[in-house]
């Protein structure tokens, strides 16, 4: 007996002893400045999950905004945050690119007008500016809201605010944006001082889809381990909706900035907006929206879904 307690006891001590396992890096790429819409991410890091998953996730916030995708298609990073609508026309112009799990599965994006202004139905845009900052899909999307009230785009004045949307929208430089979104401009013109209303693009004649998505090489991806990526941060997720003040803490308490009102409030809105399935995907919902961009005239053919998209925990 005291020989089997002498070698365990040495088991123990090599084991102790032995340098523990190095994590797998990854380098995730943001879509812009930290900000709500990034939750489960920052709440995997901040509660170690992404350790307990044998991860070190280097996360960056990018100097340009456009530029992750195609870091991500060149090999220097191993995921980004991106756009579903922006991966249709990524694919389509030849990128080695493919959604390989959502992050936020609803349209952020909205149509955006003063509460007590003149617009009170679409159909009242007429004669109007609208503001916006990206062309291409934006101006599909503004398109089929008019065309649902009777209007075309030959019956508005389209204005390039270069990403000013709130404010364009409370000096009355325009009328209404599109782009605006609803977790984030509505609460940052409320603090203002100026109550705004959102048109929901989605109840409108836009095909709904998944805001933000993390996007990865399908020639280069280690599937492995953006599946550990997903595990952890819908583990995340699910922090975040069982206990949504205390995750808003966790999360603010990583940077001075984030801990004010406009993040408290957004942060409060983005929590139902979470994909609870990150890894999951919706093949219908992809298809809707390639066939939507085909109709807009922003690609020129339909690709089928896994052109653009795959579950990766089905590989």
């Amino acid at each position: 007996m005291s020989r089997m307690i002498r070698i365990f006891a040495l088991a123990v001590a090599i084991a102790a002893a032995s340098p523990a396992l190095a994590a797998d890096r990854m380098t995730l790429l943001l879509d812009w400045y930290v900000n709500p819409d990034h939750g489960p991410v920052i709440i995997a890091r901040e509660k170690g999950y992404f350790a307990d998953a044998g991860l070190d996730v280097e996360i960056i916030a990018p100097a340009d905004p456009s530029a992750p995708p195609k870091m991500v298609a060149a090999g220097k990073a191993d995921l980004a945050i991106s756009y579903q609508p922006q991966i249709h026309l990524q694919v389509a112009e030849g990128l080695p690119l493919k959604r390989v799990g959502t992050l936020v599965a609803t349209p952020l994006n909205c149509l955006m007008v003063k509460d007590d202004g003149p617009i009170k139905t679409i159909a009242d845009l007429k004669g109007r500016k609208i503001g916006y900052s990206v062309s291409g899909v934006e101006s599909a999307q503004v398109k089929a809201l008019l065309a649902r009230h009777g209007l075309t785009v030959d019956d508005v004045e389209m204005v390039n605010v270069n990403w000013s949307l709130a404010p364009s929208v409370m000096s009355g430089q325009v009328d209404a944006v599109i782009g605006a979104y609803r977790n984030v401009e509505l609460h940052q013109m409320e603090i203002e001082g100026v109550k705004g209303r959102c048109f929901f693009i989605e109840e409108e004649g836009v095909p709904p889809y998944d805001e933000l998505i993390y996007v990865a090489n399908p020639q280069t991806m280690d599937v492995d381990r953006i599946t550990r990526f997903l595990e952890a941060t819908e583990r995340a997720t699910q922090y975040i909706v069982n206990h949504p003040e205390e995750s808003f803490r966790v999360y603010a308490g990583t940077a001075p900035e984030l801990d004010d009102e406009l993040n408290k409030r957004s942060w409060a809105d983005t929590i139902r907006r979470f994909a609870l399935r990150p890894a999951a995907l919706d093949h219908g919902r992809y298809t809707r929206f390639e066939a939507f961009l085909k109709e807009s005239g922003l690609i020129d053919a339909v690709r089928p879904v896994s052109d653009i998209a795959v579950d990766v925990t089905a590989q």
